[in-house]
């Protein structure tokens, strides 16, 4: 299934930042000038989106100076080896996330945990598109690459990774300090075609690898100074991320 990308689906947040709504996921562009930052990649089936986010606020894909990745799934890694192979890009995150992008193992939910939940409400319709998406297809990263080092990324928006394991073992959030934004990927959403509930929260409990882990990285988020946050899912957020990784801490029980 094809992503078609309607105007609405780019969101400038800030200078030159841009949420991008992909096929129930989201990517972010940070543009500097003539080139960019790259955050997440969507589905498989959201290249072609992909690229043409990029045309509208006037790049091309050499323009990319980096992919950054939040975590390794599909709906989030999808577009990123064609980038790479293709043009060149460095596909950049956690050391903990690299042998998961290489496909040395696959932490993702399995079909067995979504049938046993296909009686929920928004369950199969999401399982449907993501198959469609290419959400099961096999999409290795063939090189994917840690951090150089701590700290600021020298990339265009100067991202600071923030490690937030638990939907992943090598999750990781990206602070951009400058402009006040947590790109939160999938360690705090906003919403999902699986959840009943809209703003602030944690995933379901059967897309996080460790769930306790899930809940300890929202106190992590807590302590980043940022008023506007972009999640992995749902509608960007407008408001300070304590007080959001507070609510989606509270939702989920803790």
């Amino acid at each position: 299934m094809q992503k078609v990308l309607r105007d609405a689906d780019i969101v400038r947040v800030g200078d030159d930042v841009y949420a991008v709504s992909g096929s129930n996921t989201n990517w972010v562009i940070v543009k500097d000038g003539d080139s960019c930052t790259l955050i997440d990649t969507g589905y498989p089936g959201d290249h072609d989106a992909l690229l043409a986010s990029l045309a509208a606020v006037g790049l091309a894909p050499g323009a990319v100076s980096a992919v950054l990745v939040t975590h390794a799934h599909n709906d989030h890694i999808g577009a990123s080896e064609r980038l790479r192979a293709g043009h060149g890009i460095p596909v950049l995150m956690h050391e903990d996330e690299v042998p998961h992008a290489r496909r040395d193992f696959l932490h993702q939910v399995s079909v067995g945990q979504v049938l046993a939940r296909a009686w929920r409400p928004g369950v199969v319709p999401w399982a449907v598109h993501a198959l469609r998406s290419g959400g099961t297809a096999h999409i290795p990263v063939s090189e994917p690459r840690a951090f150089p080092a701590p700290g600021a990324l020298d990339l265009p928006g100067a991202p600071v990774p923030v490690h937030t394991p638990g939907h992943t073992a090598g999750h990781c959030s990206y602070h951009l300090p400058a402009q006040g934004i947590l790109v939160s990927g999938d360690a705090l959403v906003t919403a999902h075609p699986t959840s009943r509930v809209t703003g602030p929260q944690l995933l379901p409990g059967m897309f996080h690898k460790d769930r306790a882990r899930a809940l300890d990285a929202l106190t992590v988020l807590q302590d980043v100074d940022a008023d506007t946050v972009l999640p992995g899912h749902g509608p960007v957020h407008h408001g300070h991320v304590k007080a959001a990784a507070a609510v989606a801490s509270e939702r989920a029980g803790r």
